[in-house]
Order: structure tokens, then C-alpha cells, then sequence
């Protein structure tokens, strides 16, 4: 008889091990130094217990079975009850169950709890652990981002926050549909535009009508739509809608102080190209409950501050993205052998991969950067001025930079990153939301704008960092002076933002990489980015550059 044995036509050979079973913070080196440097030092020991906890087969597969098993809108019960839920998958849960035990969803306000003063690095800490999760699955990030941004927005009205800070720094998960109240944890989203107007939230026909008198912390009924309310199941969310006094800003939470479902109506559940996991949704209000934070008509003030968290994120996970593209690639080509070499051997995916690399060291310490702003803002003007200029800029060119950089990635990992079993093609589809969420490109661009034209001094904090770095390459201070130049051109300044955007966001990782990175990183970005030789696209870094050095510093190690 013969045997299933004897069928057999092949043995796999030459294919890399899974990139599992390694510590996410402690075998990146540049992250581990970006966290110390940006003043995060003392969270290294609950980095590194986190990083070795994603790394795991366990944690690495829950994100490709939330990607698999996708939400699923339930409109009604089997008996034609309404009910407006959302249903996920375990992992889901889970997920995010691990990054409420981190505090990715409010740990740099627990010291609102108490009254004291912030943990100093809060931000950078918690965008850390961030830039490691978001590596394993992205899209329970929306939910998990939206509720730390919330809290500033939250400040705005002491009775309101005084009741929904407490349970969004609960590090305890809750998953269930059930009141606020009653749960030891929440989450929030928020509800911004709408099918007419996009990113003109000031042509928003959703209404608010006061039960009573109205004003600050007063009850009111919204009625209209959201054209895109991401995660449904959270527990509240911040929502704009005109009041009789102007566009406002409300808190709508799932259910009524008397235990109603709050007539939220999912319309439908969005099929994104990327994001899969997290559930966006069309929603309608139907004389929804909410209640008014800040005064009416000042509604976009009170939600950019949410947006402006939110903004932080999309640029801190973007690099995270990044660096998870660039740790395959390198994983798979120190395996892979082709034409008798490893394919980090051959010179020419060397290039590629070294050009990878630097890109997302640059994203890197760019986006921590304006992190640190974040945790010193409050107590320095010119760090605050920092961070209102630096955070669109990073947003910007971070985000942008990322989608290209994904499909490079994948493409060194040949067929293998064209199918759906490895985490390659993910991060690739996962890549344009951040450009696009909490304003596009344009709107970047146009936000830089308005905050120099509102402070015209907050360019010289931004110049002046610039400036510390000048007199070690050539190149930087080449392009630093032409960023000066552009600046003195205030005709047609809008349509070249772009441009003026671009500058700023190489420079200042330039400035960054030439103070704290290695001499052979910052001379290669310099030359790169800042000056002429480099193609348009990735994997034509110049003859000099020390490609191996690079690729030494951007590898997993296990």
C-alpha cells in the first residue's frame, strides 16, 4: 500500500521563521533611545514588560484574527427590537483589553485623579507603548486614541469631566453594553462630519435643541447624522452640532442617566480599505441625548483639542507602522537566500532596506519630538509653541511618507508579503487612515498656516531649535537657510505650504538624528533628504553610506 508519504513532492526549505517571540521594545534600539532622550526613561521597565508581552505568538495572532473575524452591525434583535450594536470578534476585546492594562487610553491624566502634577514623560511613555501596539493591530487604536483625547475636551466642563474622567482612567477593560455607570471602565469616540461638508465642519445641519434654559453642562436633543462615527460601542462620544448660539460641542452618551439606549441609530457599518477591525459607522441621531460642553458656539475650540491629541497619535503609530514594515523586511531578507547570498547581502535590497530604515528612524524621532512638547507644554511657553506648530507638521509629513514606504517593505518580502497570512499586507492597507483622519494633508498644511499667522514668533522657537544644529553637514544647513528664504516670500504662500511643510519636517529630524543618532544615520538622512543625492524613490541612498551599520541598528533581535 502506498503511502500519503510517498506524495509528498517537496520540503520547505529557505523560508524565514516567524517573527515571533521577541521583545518589541528592547530589540528596537532606536525606540529605547528616543524614549530616554525624550525624557520617558523611567517607564523602560513597564516598556519592556509590554514589549515582551506583544511579542508573543499569542498577542501577534490576535491581530490577524481581528482582521479576519471583521465587526458585525447587529440593527436588530430576533424579535425586531432595535438595539444599534456592534459585534466583535475575542481578539478584539482582548486587544484592547491589553492596551487599557497599559493606559494607553489615559495614563498621562491619572494625576488628575489625585490632584498632583503630570508624571513627567507621561506622553512619550504612554506613545511608546503605542508605537508597540499599534505594530500588532492597528485598528483597536481608534477607540483606544479617542478616549485619552477626550479628556482635555472633557476639561472644559468641570461637571461633566468630574463624572467621566474617573471611569476613563479605570484601566480595567469593560466590554459590555451596558450604562456607563455600571461598568468599571469606558471608552469614547467622537462625531464630527458629516455627508455635506468633510472637513467643513462649520456647515454641519446636525441641530441641538436645549431642554431648558441650556448653556455649559446643560441637557440638549441632537438630531441629524455623522457621516463617519468610528467605534459605535464606545460608551460616549463627543459630537458637534449647532445650538441656537452656533456650532457647539456635546457630550452623547451611549445610554441616558436613566438606563435608555440613547437613539443612536447605526445606519451602517463602513467597508474601509484598511482599519478593518475597529467598526466605523453612518450613524443618526433621533432627539439624542447630550449635554453641552464649554459655552454654544464654541464648539471646533473645544473638539481641537481633542483633535489636537488625536493629530499626536496618528503620527506616533504611523511610525510604529513604519518600524513593524521595516523589522519584517529585514526578518525575512537575513533568511531569505537568493542566487547563493542572503538577500540582505545582495547590495542592491542592502540599499533598499538601509533607505527603509532611515526613513523610519526619522518618523521616529520626529514624532516623539513634538511628544515631548506635549508633556512640556503647560510649563513652557515655547515648548507649547513647539507643539502647536510641529504637531501638523509631523502629521503631515510623517503620514505621508508612510503608504510608499509600507509597499516597499512588501515588496521585499516578494509573494509572501502579497498575501493575506502575513502582517505585511495589513500595515500597507492600514497606512492611509492616519493621512486622512483628523485632517488631511491640505488641512495640515492650512493649520500650520493659521497658527503662524495667529503667533508669528512661534516660528523662531522652531527656528532657533533648527539652528543648534547648524555647522555639522553641509546639506542641513543648505536647506535650512532656504527654509529662512521661503519665509521672507509671503506671496502665494499657501500654495506652496507643502513644500514649506515638507522642509520643516526633514529638518527638524534632521536636526534631531545630527545631535543623538549616530554620525553614519545623520549624514546619510542629511545627504538623502536635505541635499541631491537620492532618487524619488526608496533604495538609492549614495555610495558612502554605511548601509550595513544601518541595517545592524534597525534589526529585530530576538
Amino acid at each position: 500500500m502506498t503511502s500519503p508519504s510517498n506524495f509528498a513532492t517537496h520540503e520547505v526549505f529557505n523560508q524565514p521563521p516567524a517573527l515571533e517571540g521577541y521583545n518589541l521594545f528592547t530589540s528596537d534600539r532606536v525606540l529605547a533611545e528616543t524614549v530616554e532622550r525624550e525624557g520617558a526613561g523611567d517607564a523602560a521597565a513597564s516598556l519592556t514588560a509590554f514589549g515582551a508581552k506583544l511579542g508573543t505568538a499569542e498577542v501577534i495572532d490576535l491581530g490577524r484574527q481581528a482582521n479576519t473575524y471583521l465587526p458585525v452591525l447587529k440593527s436588530f434583535d430576533r424579535f425586531g427590537h432595535r438595539t444599534d450594536r456592534v459585534e466583535f470578534h475575542p481578539s478584539y476585546h482582548q486587544l484592547m483589553a491589553l492596551s487599557v492594562e497599559q493606559g494607553l487610553q489615559g495614563s498621562p491624566w491619572e494625576h488628575l485623579l489625585t490632584g498632583g502634577q503630570p508624571q513627567p514623560g507621561a506622553v512619550v511613555a504612554r506613545l511608546a507603548g503605542t508605537y508597540m501596539m499599534t505594530q500588532i493591530e492597528a485598528g483597536h487604536g481608534c477607540p483606544i486614541t479617542m478616549t485619552n483625547a477626550a479628556v482635555p475636551a472633557l476639561l472644559f466642563q468641570h461637571d461633566l469631566a468630574k463624572e467621566w474622567v474617573p471611569r476613563i482612567l479605570s484601566r480595567k477593560y469593560d466590554g459590555r453594553f451596558i450604562p456607563a455607570k455600571e461598568k468599571t471602565g469606558v471608552t469614547f469616540g467622537m462625531g464630527m462630519t458629516e455627508k455635506q461638508g468633510g472637513t467643513d465642519v462649520r456647515a454641519n445641519t446636525t441641530v441641538a435643541e436645549p431642554v431648558g434654559a441650556g448653556g455649559p453642562g446643560a441637557e440638549y436633543r441632537v438630531t441629524g447624522h455623522k457621516w463617519f462615527f468610528s467605534a459605535p460601542m464606545c460608551d460616549a462620544f463627543l459630537v458637534l452640532a449647532q445650538a441656537p448660539g452656533g456650532l457647539s460641542c456635546f457630550l452623547m452618551p451611549r445610554f441616558t442617566p436613566d438606563g435608555e439606549v440613547n437613539p443612536i441609530r447605526i445606519q451602517r457599518l463602513k467597508e474601509k480599505v484598511g482599519n478593518r477591525s475597529n467598526a466605523s459607522s453612518e450613524v443618526e441621531f433621533q432627539a439624542a441625548s447630550a449635554w453641552l460642553i464649554g459655552e454654544e458656539g464654541r464648539g471646533v475650540r473645544n473638539i481641537i483639542e481633542m483633535a489636537t491629541y488625536t493629530r499626536l497619535d496618528c503620527a506616533v503609530a504611523t511610525a510604529g507602522m513604519m518600524r513593524q514594515a521595516v523589522a519584517q523586511a529585514v526578518h525575512h531578507c537575513s533568511y531569505r537566500t537568493v542566487f547563493q547570498k542572503k538577500l540582505i547581502d545582495q547590495p542592491l535590497m542592502a540599499n533598499v532596506l538601509a533607505d527603509l530604515a532611515l526613513e523610519t528612524e526619522a518618523a521616529t524621532a520626529l514624532s516623539f519630538r513634538v511628544a515631548r512638547s506635549f508633556d512640556r507644554a503647560e510649563s513652557n511657553e515655547q515648548e507649547a509653541a513647539f507643539r502647536r506648530i510641529m504637531t501638523p507638521v509631523a502629521k503631515y509629513w510623517v503620514c505621508k511618507r508612510a503608504p510608499n514606504l509600507a509597499y516597499e517593505a512588501m515588496e521585499c518580502l516578494g509573494g509572501n508579503g502579497y498575501v493575506e497570512e502575513g502582517i505585511a499586507g495589513r500595515i500597507y492597507r492600514e497606512m492611509p487612515v492616519n493621512a486622512i483622519w483628523e485632517g488631511s494633508g491640505n488641512v495640515m498644511c492650512l493649520d500650520v498656516l493659521r497658527a503662524l499667522s495667529r503667533e508669528p514668533d512661534a516660528l523662531n522657537v522652531v527656528i532657533d531649535e533648527l539652528e543648534t544644529s547648524r555647522g555639522a553637514n553641509r546639506a542641513f544647513d543648505g536647506a535650512l537657510d532656504a527654509l529662512k528664504d521661503a519665509f521672507t516670500d509671503l506671496a502665494g504662500l499657501e500654495g506652496r505650504s507643502r513644500q514649506i511643510v515638507e522642509m520643516m519636517a526633514k529638518l527638524e529630524a534632521g536636526a534631531i538624528l545630527i545631535r543623538h543618532a549616530p554620525e553614519y544615520v545623520s549624514d546619510a538622512y542629511c545627504a538623502t533628504r536635505l541635499g541631491r543625492e537620492w532618487g524619488d524613490i526608496y533604495g538609492t541612498l549614495p555610495a558612502g553610506v554605511d548601509q550595513r551599520a544601518i541595517l545592524e541598528r534597525a534589526r529585530a533581535v530576538r
